[in-house]
């Protein structure tokens, strides 16, 4: 089984993962898109995953929250719509909501792989 398959499957609760546990799952998506491409050591992640126009685990994870979302306001059953129809709370609050991780700023390698395709996108 593939382990995106994995994610994808489970990614509604991934997304809400301690920040450590979602970097060990990136450093092994890392690994497999070095081995598969026999990437050299010095080739940047963030270059690796614009080339396999590859999102990073917490882009996956974020889109794959936004789809279920996006899915679950437009159910039929409303105990579900009003499960996902909150305020979110505010950023101190130590609890983390599933509502939350759509919000959360994206971390370094994501931000840097974005920044590559908006470069791309500009000389198109």
């Amino acid at each position: 089984m593939c382990i995106r398959t994995v994610m994808t499957y489970a990614s509604t609760v991934f997304a809400h993962a301690a920040p450590k546990a979602l970097h060990r799952l990136q450093v092994i998506q890392n690994k497999f898109c070095r081995v598969a491409t026999y990437a050299h050591w010095c080739v940047r992640n963030s270059i690796l995953h614009r080339d396999l126009e590859l999102p990073t685990i917490s882009k996956y994870m974020k889109d794959a929250s936004k789809r279920f979302f996006d899915i679950a306001g437009s159910h039929p059953n409303a105990l579900l719509r009003a499960a996902i129809d909150y305020q979110p709370p505010h950023p101190t609050y130590l609890i983390r909501r599933p509502r939350n991780v759509l919000t959360d700023p994206p971390d370094a390698l994501t931000a840097a792989v974005e920044s590559l395709n908006d470069v791309n996108d500009t000389h198109d």
